[in-house]
């Protein structure tokens, strides 16, 4: 938590810090579930100096609000007394419809003498451009935003979409959030890339064979099988959290923290788009039975593809991610498996994964571990896997949208994504899912369609996590 009570070298001056927080959509389930206590925690950190506006439909006051925002608490986190009258002492109530001019009339009034306001948009993606309109109708675009994804359905839309902002906000004042970057597990894995020199020269197509990614779950839909019938896994969370997690392992050392974005953007530019034969697609039995679900859906509740990057430093070494629900654990790792040794000297052949760094993202422990080969007890010369543990510790108390809410505050874009990041990402996958491979079926508790085992067979198949 120090880092809320230190200045970071790479945060903007205080005068580019904001000085109000506009929250729409302020009664919806993303700021009940995720916004408040995160605006509670920075509260008790007497870090969140500046007024609240929530903003929403509904037909609430000034203390209607409070008492929503406690209840939300009690379900989803708890109340902290000391903090929560922090936050309630700051929190105001503005009703009123996203797409009418009088609206944000009243919220220029509301803001006074703010000169830098923070504009959350916690609200479904096809206001995101009446809303920004809006704003910029007002005179209210000398601020910051931030947008929720998903960016868009497909590149199509999500350039629309990067235009109708960019028309009234500049990129460096555009913070598109994206919640798994903020996650104390995936900046210990670029923490770990380039805090270690030891790394660096393995770091390449020379010594590593190929690279798995893998999101697994354990739920299903839990009753937003209309929501997921919209986006899938494809959409959901590989065009976004694992394409931004390969871009995390990939990307070259940034020059400055700052300059990290556009590393991030290289890699995913440099991403062959994806074909047919890179994607297998399966949907667990029993989905079309969920609530919200078409009894024909085609929607893919699991995915593996391959990727391949045209870099210098990664040319011929294949990236496999895959995702899915209903799938024997939760739990999200990377495995980056090592060549073997260049001749066989013992009296084995060795395994096809042998060594490798595996660096486990959650849910709930971060660890970093080396795979090596050690001597089994004998007079043979063979030996037997082990695990050599770098770190491997529960995730920090710190929430991914405290860290992030804090920092687009401050100004600081590092964990945020570009909109030339967005676009790369899109057109890796487009082409796919426009071309509609086949949803192949598979049990609950597996790990997808069998067929998807053959995405990575080159290389030794899947590791499954544990």
């Amino acid at each position: 938590m120090d880092d809320f009570r230190t200045t970071q070298a790479a945060s903007r001056t205080a005068a580019s810090q904001c000085d109000a927080l506009v929250l729409f959509g302020a009664t919806g389930d993303l700021a009940r579930r995720k916004i408040y206590p995160a605006l509670q925690a920075l509260a008790g950190l007497d870090v969140l100096k500046i007024p609240v506006v929530a903003l929403a439909r509904g037909e609430l006051n000034d203390d209607g609000l409070r008492e929503l925002v406690r209840q939300s608490l009690d379900q989803h986190d708890r109340v902290e007394p000391a903090a929560f009258a922090r936050l309630a002492a700051q929190l105001r109530y503005l009703r009123g419809d996203y797409r009418e001019a009088s609206t944000y009339e009243r919220l220029r009034t509301m803001l006074q003498n703010a000169r830098h306001p923070l504009y959350y948009l916690a609200i479904p993606p096809d206001l995101f451009p009446d809303v920004v309109a809006q704003l910029g109708a007002a005179q209210l675009g000398h601020g910051r935003v931030v947008v929720e994804k998903p960016f868009g359905r497909d590149l199509e839309s999500a350039r629309t979409l990067n235009g109708a902002i960019r028309s009234v906000f500049p990129e460096e004042e555009v913070f598109r959030i994206d919640h798994y970057l903020g996650k104390e597990a995936v900046q210990n894995l670029v923490y770990f890339r380039f805090a270690n020199s030891f790394l660096e020269p393995l770091w390449n197509r020379n010594f590593v064979q190929s690279v798995q990614v893998t999101m697994a779950e354990q739920i299903g839909v839990e009753g937003r099988g209309s929501f997921y019938e919209q986006v899938g896994a494809v959409r959901d969370v590989i065009q976004n959290h694992l394409l931004q997690t390969v871009a995390n392992i990939a990307m070259e050392a940034p020059l400055t923290r700052a300059a990290s974005r556009e590393e991030r953007a290289k890699v995913l530019r440099s991403i062959r788009p994806l074909t047919a034969g890179d994607l297998v697609r399966g949907q667990y039995r029993g989905y079309r039975q969920e609530n919200g679900v078409d009894p024909r859906s085609d929607v893919e509740t699991f995915a593996a593809l391959r990727l391949h990057l045209d870099s210098w430093r990664w040319a011929d070494v294949p990236f496999y991610i895959r995702a899915g629900k209903r799938l024997p654990v939760t739990s999200t790792e990377v495995i980056v498996t090592l060549r073997h040794p260049p001749m066989v000297m013992f009296e084995e052949a060795l395994p096809a994964h042998s060594n490798y760094y595996r660096f486990q993202l959650g849910p709930k422990t971060v660890s970093i571990a080396l795979g090596a080969r050690t001597k089994s007890p004998g007079t043979g010369m063979k030996g037997e896997h082990a695990e050599l543990y770098f770190c491997d510790k529960q995730a920090g108390e710190m929430s991914a949208y405290e860290r992030l809410i804090w920092d687009a505050i401050r100004g600081d874009a590092l964990l945020f994504a570009h909109e030339d990041s967005v676009e790369a990402a899109w057109q890796v996958v487009d082409g796919a899912l426009r071309e509609a491979s086949p949803v192949l079926p598979y049990e609950p508790g597996t790990w997808g369609p069998e067929a998807a085992g053959a995405i990575a067979a080159g290389d030794g198949g899947w590791c499954n996590p544990k």
